[in-house]
């Protein structure tokens, strides 16, 4: 098409030079298609490198190209505020600006768009990724014309390079390395065969997928809001964290050994530090099902209950210390065929870790089946679970007489502390080999009795109650820890090895337990997304002098709160080469 007016009537500069992504998407496929310009014109003429218009030829050959939206379609036409911002986050991407800045300055301009728009609107424009160290290069794409689309490879931090003083938003994260080092995290890598590689050790590996647990990130792919921020980098020993490619590439090279054998160094430490008990060896179970958005064949359907329904889903095993609350144990990737058999593999775990079984499991009645609760009884395992309702079991309870009913109280506070329970001390199960105590309880809060069924037969009924009750609450714990950790995050591919996602979780949890103690008994009971909001989201300055680097934290309402925890004056980080942490608070 030439660049002259003449042969063309008026209007012809709206087709020549198209102003809306998609119809120079079209102009520039039917440039090369119809026309049959060579493709570094077509591509130059409306503004593409010959590349991306080659993925657009092949993407409109596949039929995955949508160049016309469908007319007469329900829903929102447009994106007003997208729509408003477009030209603004245009003009800032130019200067040189990042998603996360372009983000930051629209809020304060009064027009604000989340990074997810910016990142769109940017997509939509051409714009490619944005270097961000070292200095600024042109581009060599007329779509991007400002920074460079490369970014600099990870690589172990060189701290001659590192400058000697940088602000960072992201400097209460170093907040968890004291206890990333009481734990010991690289002799735990080193023991459960975690790989390195040429270049990141194995332990760098874990602490850069770690801070997106601590910091809340989303997913794996948003990874680069952390990029540009000189803590996160320092958190894992590194120049600059690796990318979600390459992260997702090693989460994969890992299997599911690898997890069992660091969380048995884990729980080990856990013991060690009183946040798990040893002794009482009383653990809460249950399943969480991590929902799948995509169309995968290869997951099954599991029953998720925030959509009351069953759908495709990676079910995930949970194993809590009914004494601290604490995670001990996590599993994923389960399959409906051996899920029962669950509670077998985390006696095993146990045993593996403390020399011997659990004394007590609670659970609720779809964790394990009654086959494997006689496997348990077998083992000297005590359990204390739910029975189905059946038909029979139904008429039994309706037939029962008030005066069959004892009252006891518990020691918990709300008004539900009184229950009413019904005693059966010898039941028989269908395929349980042998009898089990069974206790019809009312009172609880719930509309239908709830029925206990326990091989304990010592303990009083007072006990088994306030037990059960204590394992309600596991599912409160979880959701907490999948809100703060995004444990619940698989987008339309996994990202992540999903084995891996959850057993950093329970490294996550650890981390922000230990933290907790530190700072005294008013935080005793706060959640992890708590924690992370008043303490790890903190910025600051890093100042590297000698073998000390110096993390001060600026002053936030809760900086009285850090001056009185029990931090360690100094820590040695072993993965820092020796070199010491110190922090101020401003």
């Amino acid at each position: 098409m030439s660049a002259e007016p003449a042969p063309y009537r008026q209007g012809w500069e709206a087709f020549a030079r198209p102003a809306h992504v998609s119809q120079r998407r079209y102009e520039a496929v039917r440039a090369y298609v119809c026309e049959g310009a060579p493709l570094a014109e077509a591509a130059a003429r409306f503004g593409y490198t010959p590349q991306a218009l080659a993925s657009l030829v092949r993407d409109w050959r596949a039929g995955t190209l949508v160049l016309f939206a469908e007319p007469g379609r329900p829903g929102r036409k447009n994106a007003p505020k997208k729509d408003a911002a477009r030209g603004r986050v245009v003009e800032l991407r130019r200067q040189g600006q990042s998603v996360y800045e372009i983000s930051t300055r629209l809020a304060a301009e009064g027009t604000p768009l989340n990074r997810t728009g910016v990142g769109q609107i940017l997509a939509e424009e051409g714009f490619g990724r944005l270097l961000r160290h070292p200095e600024p290069e042109a581009s060599i794409s007329p779509a991007t014309v400002g920074r460079d689309t490369k970014l600099p490879r990870a690589k172990v931090i060189d701290f001659a390079a590192f400058p000697a003083a940088a602000t960072t938003r992201l400097a209460g994260l170093l907040l968890a390395v004291p206890d990333l080092v009481a734990l010991d995290l690289p002799a735990l890598a080193r023991k459960a065969g975690y790989p390195g590689t040429k270049v990141i050790p194995a332990v760098s590996w874990l602490l850069s997928l770690l801070a997106l647990k601590l910091t809340a990130t989303r997913r794996v792919s948003h990874v680069d809001d952390l990029l540009d921020d000189p803590a996160s980098a320092l958190f894992a020993g590194l120049a600059i964290l690796p990318k979600k490619s390459a992260l997702t590439d090693y989460s994969y090279r890992l299997c599911h050994d690898h997890q069992r054998a660091f969380l048995a160094g884990l729980d080990a430490k856990l013991i060690g530090a009183g946040l798990a008990t040893a002794a009482e060896a009383v653990f809460d179970l249950d399943f969480h099902a991590v929902m799948h958005w995509g169309n995968d064949p290869a997951l099954e359907k599991h029953y998720v209950p925030t959509r009351s329904q069953r759908a495709r889903s990676v079910l995930t095993f949970f194993a809590q210390d009914s004494q601290t609350r604490n995670l001990v144990y996590a599993s994923a990737d389960l399959s409906k065929a051996t899920q029962h058999r669950e509670v077998i593999a985390f006696c095993d775990h146990w045993k593996n870790v403390s020399g011997h079984d659990p004394k007590m499991l609670v659970m609720d009645q779809k964790v394990t089946n009654q086959a494997v609760l006689g496997e348990l009884d077998g083992r000297g395992v005590k359990f204390l679970t739910l029975r189905m309702r059946s038909a029979a079991l139904i008429r039994h309870i309706n037939s029962l007489a008030p005066a069959g009913y004892k009252t006891i109280t518990l020691d918990r506070p709300g008004p539900h502390s009184k229950p009413k329970v019904h005693e059966d001390k010898a039941v028989r199960l269908t395929s349980y080999p042998g009898t089990v105590r069974q206790l019809v309880v009312t009172g609880l809060g719930r509309d239908q009795p709830t029925v206990v069924i326990t091989n304990e037969h010592q303990a009083t009924i007072r006990n088994l109650i306030t037990q059960y009750a204590r394992r309600m609450t596991i599912e409160q714990r979880l959701a907490e820890i999948i809100r703060a950790f995004c444990a619940d995050a698989l987008s339309s591919t996994v990202n992540l090895n999903a084995d891996l996602d959850i057993t950093l979780c329970v490294l996550a949890q650890a981390l922000l337990a230990a933290f907790r103690t530190r700072l005294g008994t008013g935080y005793a009971a706060a959640t992890p997304d708590t924690l992370q909001r008043r303490f790890l989201d903190s910025s600051g300055t890093i100042a590297v002098n000698g073998d000390t680097v110096t993390v001060r934290i600026d002053r936030r309402a809760y900086s009285p709160v850090l001056r009185q925890a029990s931090l360690p004056p100094d820590t040695t980080v072993p993965w820092w080469h020796g070199r010491r942490l110190h922090f101020e608070f401003s």
